[in-house]
């Protein structure tokens, strides 16, 4: 998975903000419509044809159960992966927990990174608060040779990173978790994203190989 690609994403993608806008399309069957406004940051990065971007809520039951079929999506076609955290405010310890995947991937690894979000998303029947969620930060840490740090983030760059992809949904005007889209350079087809419509995790890796076969 190419999830170093994590921490340049927003710079990414606010340098991309003052190209022309993305224009919908349909890679492969119907993606629900979308309420977007500034599609110009719905790009792949430099050197890559397509992208899966993903703005998710680690709390969001939709986000986790889209999770694996990203995952696959990744593994089959080693499209890059640009994921965006979108904490939503009346989840308690969402915020924190992009913050904690962060501190991981900054700190130990981008490989632990995602696995630690995958475990997140299948435990999220435990966890309820910002204490449920240090705990659980803490064992994870110790079965994987790690130690759970006095401050996650002494310096609020962590923090900022999270509070930048969240403005960044805003600006796209995202309003549902997750949403997720395949983009090319000047397209892009939305799988999840909507309230209604057919948001079917289970369509991204169709999607994302028609989108790939329509860039050759």
């Amino acid at each position: 998975m190419k999830l170093r690609h994590l921490l340049i994403a927003t710079t990414v993608s606010l340098a991309l903000l003052s190209l022309p806008s993305a224009a919908p399309a349909q890679f492969a069957g119907a993606g629900p419509r979308d309420n977007f406004r500034d599609t110009s940051i719905l790009r792949p990065p430099a050197g890559s044809k397509v992208a899966l971007i993903v703005f998710e809520d680690l709390g969001c039951p939709s986000c986790a159960h889209a999770h694996p079929f990203e995952v696959e999506a990744v593994k089959q076609t080693h499209v890059t992966l640009l994921r965006y955290d979108f904490p939503i405010a009346a989840h308690l310890w969402t915020f924190e927990g992009a913050v904690c995947a962060r501190y991981i991937q900054d700190s130990i690894s981008p490989e632990l990174a995602d696995e630690f979000r995958s475990a997140v998303f299948a435990s999220q029947g435990i966890l309820s608060n910002e204490d449920d969620l240090h705990r659980f930060l803490s064992n994870w840490l110790a079965k994987h040779g790690q130690k759970m740090p006095a401050v996650i983030d002494p310096t609020g760059k962590f923090a900022k990173e999270v509070t930048a992809d969240r403005d960044l949904g805003l600006r796209l005007n995202v309003e549902w978790t997750p949403t997720v889209v395949v983009v090319t350079r000047d397209s892009y087809q939305v799988v999840c994203g909507t309230k209604d419509g057919a948001n079917d995790p289970a369509q991204i890796l169709e999607v994302v190989k028609a989108a790939m076969a329509q860039t050759k």
